[in-house]
């Protein structure tokens, strides 16, 4: 049973939202939380409130009751629109500025993911 979560249009770029990612991906939802609670980037907080949706979702949709077996099997963050801006410089210029934004996507599974850890690192022979 695999249970997904997205948030669409995050003020936070994509790259800054993978550093978060890294450390919660293949991680129990118990260990995800703490590490997000405890995470000093803005992006913490927002991944951590997806990550509750895709907990949620799991419990209304797939009535999961016991959490612990809960994994985050995908987390991923893809590159959004970029709003762009003009800032004025000096002697007329004008330097261009892009806020960036991002889709995230997490995945939970109560399966076993012990098969597929060591294609997902890239460990291919």
């Amino acid at each position: 049973m695999r249970t997904r979560a997205t948030a669409r249009y995050i003020r936070v770029p994509a790259s800054k939202a993978r550093l978060v990612l890294d450390h919660i991906r293949g991680k129990s939802v118990g260990e995800a939380l703490a590490t997000l609670q405890y995470t000093p980037k803005a992006a913490g907080r927002l991944i951590e409130k997806v990550l509750r949706s895709a907990i949620a979702n799991a419990e209304h949709n797939h009535q999961v009751r016991n959490l612990d077996d809960l994994r985050v099997v995908k987390a991923v963050a893809d590159g959004g629109p970029s709003m762009k801006r003009v800032s004025p410089r000096a002697m007329g210029r004008a330097y261009f500025i892009k806020h960036r934004t991002s889709h995230l996507t997490i995945e939970l599974s109560d399966e076993t993911v012990a098969g597929r850890a060591a294609t997902a690192r890239g460990d291919k022979r």
